[in-house]
């Protein structure tokens, strides 16, 4: 359970009803997730977020499924139960097959394993690696 329990639409204030129905309307779906109905205690968190989400998440140079991947192999790396929940379903949405999501899985778990090792061995980086 959420520390402050979460907000349900009927009970949100209108500054709160605002940034959910945003949230619909670009997810084109019917309901809030928890993530949203837990941080709506703090409207201005609540707003920002969802900005700064809605930016980030939005098309450009990296695809909708890409962004979606990434996010999940962080949320994966953070063990964050509730993320990788939530970013799982939207990078099946946005079109990840169970290979990719095994190969995914992978990579994070090499990158993750590889960086404790070079972390622990206090490798100095390359001068070809370095950027000018």
């Amino acid at each position: 359970m959420s520390i402050f329990g979460l907000i349900e639409y009927a009970d949100a204030s209108p500054e709160v009803r605002a940034v959910y129905d945003d949230i619909m309307a670009t997810r084109k779906t019917d309901w809030i997730n928890n993530f949203w109905k837990a941080i709506a205690h703090d409207p201005a968190m609540l707003k920002r977020t969802w900005q700064d989400i809605k930016q980030i998440m939005a098309p450009g140079a990296l695809d909708p499924l890409t962004k979606e991947m990434v996010y999940l192999a962080v949320s994966v790396s953070n063990q964050c139960g509730y993320c990788i929940a939530s970013h799982t379903a939207g990078a099946r949405g946005k079109g990840m097959t169970d290979a990719m999501f095994q190969e995914l899985m992978a990579v994070v778990g090499m990158a993750n394993e590889t960086n404790r090792v070079v972390a622990g061995y206090q490798v100095e980086i390359d001068e070809r690696f370095k950027t000018p």
